[in-house]
C-alpha cells in the first residue's frame, strides 16, 4: 500500500484477484466506492475497501446476486455505524444460514464431480 495508506485500482485488483473491469462495475452499481481520488482524479482505495471487495469476492462462488451482495453490505454497514438491532441480527443470521446451505450444496456437487472423475479413471 502507498505511504498514505491508499492504493490505486491496479493494486486493489492484484490483491483481490478481481479484474479492473469488475471493480469498476462494482463501483458503478454501488457495491464499493473508492475512498478517495488522486489529484489526477484516479480512484484510490483503503484497507476497508479491500476488505469489502474480499467479502464480495467470497460471495461470488456461492452464487449471490449483486442485489443480495448489496443487501448484506447494507446490513454490515448499518451494524458498523451503530448498535446492532434485532433486525440486523436477524438479517445477518439469515445470510449465515443461507451461506451454509449454499456451501453444503457446493460440497455435494464437488463429491459428485469426484465420483464422476473416479468412474472415468476406472474405465
Amino acid at each position: 500500500m502507498a505511504e498514505s495508506g491508499m492504493m490505486h485500482i491496479g493494486e486493489l485488483a492484484e490483491r483481490t484477484g478481481l479484474s479492473l473491469r469488475t471493480i469498476r462495475h462494482y463501483d458503478e452499481v454501488g457495491l464499493v466506492k473508492p475512498s478517495g481520488r488522486s489529484e489526477g482524479g484516479f480512484r484510490q482505495y483503503d484497507a476497508d475497501d479491500l476488505s469489502r471487495l474480499m467479502l464480495i469476492r467470497r460471495m461470488k462462488p456461492l452464487g449471490y446476486t449483486l442485489e443480495e451482495m448489496a443487501e448484506l453490505l447494507a446490513v454490515i454497514d448499518a451494524r458498523q455505524g451503530g448498535e446492532p438491532t434485532p433486525e440486523s441480527d436477524a438479517a445477518l443470521e439469515r445470510f449465515r444460514a443461507d451461506a451454509a446451505a449454499r456451501r453444503r450444496k457446493l460440497a455435494e456437487q464437488l463429491a459428485m464431480a469426484d465420483e464422476f472423475i473416479a468412474q472415468l479413471e476406472a474405465r
